[in-house]
């Protein structure tokens, strides 16, 4: 038995930057166990399984695996595994058009497929789940956890600052503003604290960011970097979950009843995998409505993995 896959670099326009993902075609007859264990051979950041659709209205199932565990939800597997079916233009006999619907476990993810005249581009994905704050977690607990001193971490007294906060659109992330871009580079994650302090159950990993303030090589908004020890992914060179959950948070904290937040994060750089994500968010007296991310993507493999 061979499956076909092909590799994706997602929230990039070049080559060989932004997020790897495994996108694992028509794959139909694998376990959950077998699944597992092919993330675990692609050992990148997320594999992704297409599946039949149970419903014949939706695009395909899609399963989505680190290589230590399943994820209901993510966003660069999502973004990227749409634009790789767009490129083969059909799946499971229906063409591919300009947007497809995905069964994920956390409900069903639209994604719009982004298109110039050579085709197409990228995608765009609105998460599937209500935005929803959780806890706060201590400053001290959250530094540790990144590597940074306490006060590295702005709680009150400059614009946006917060407490840590957890927060999700499907997959919960905490937050913690830094006070600076240069506080951001300088972290250097301990899994052991994060063994300690910040189990699975609690959440998926910590997003550290900082308004960029010009800093950033392309011109983004924000500068973030993610980690996620608990899962296998040490460092992430781009989250679409993550960074979706961002732009529900940076709306909610908006002091403005209504708003449309759109807002662009720079991510992976330090890793030599520089990324771009465009996060946006609305937010209608006083509640976020809808959250969506999306950006650029490029082709980088294809081929066959060999299961005799």
């Amino acid at each position: 038995m061979a499956l076909t896959y092909v590799t994706v670099d997602v929230f990039t326009d070049i080559r060989f930057g932004g997020n790897q993902l495994s996108v694992v075609l028509e794959a139909s007859g694998l376990d959950t166990e077998l699944m597992q264990s092919i993330a675990a051979e692609f050992s990148y950041a997320e594999t992704t399984f297409v599946l039949p659709p149970a419903d014949p209205a939706n695009t395909a199932e899609v399963r989505i695996f680190t290589p230590k565990a399943e994820l209901p939800f993510a966003g660069h597997p999502n973004v990227g595994t749409a634009f790789a079916l767009a490129r083969l233009g059909e799946v499971f006999g229906k063409p591919v058009g300009d947007t497809v619907q995905f069964e994920e476990k956390a409900g069903l993810v639209p994604v719009e497929i982004q298109r110039s005249e050579s085709g197409p581009t990228g995608a765009r994905l609105t998460s599937p789940q209500a935005f929803t704050l959780g806890d706060s977690l201590r400053a001290e607990v959250v530094a540790a956890c990144c590597g940074i001193e306490p006060g590295g971490i702005a709680v009150a007294g400059a614009p946006g600052a917060h407490e840590p906060t957890i927060a999700s659109c499907g997959v919960p992330f905490v937050f913690a503003c830094a006070t600076s871009p240069e506080v951001v580079a300088r972290a250097r994650p301990d899994t052991r604290a994060f063994a300690k302090h910040l189990p699975p159950s609690t959440a998926v990993g910590i997003e550290l960011y900082a308004p960029a303030a010009g800093s950033a090589p392309d011109g983004a908004d924000i500068t973030a970097r993610v980690f996620a020890p608990e899962f296998g992914v040490t460092e992430d060179a781009a989250t679409g979950s993550a960074n979706v959950a961002l732009a529900g948070l940076l709306a909610a904290l908006d002091t403005a009843g209504s708003t449309e937040l759109v807002t662009t994060i720079s991510q992976g750089v330090g890793m030599g995998r520089p990324s771009l994500l465009v996060a946006e968010a609305d937010k209608r007296d006083g509640t976020v409505t809808e959250t969506r991310i999306g950006g650029h993507c490029v082709p980088v493999m294809e081929g066959s993995m060999s299961l005799d």
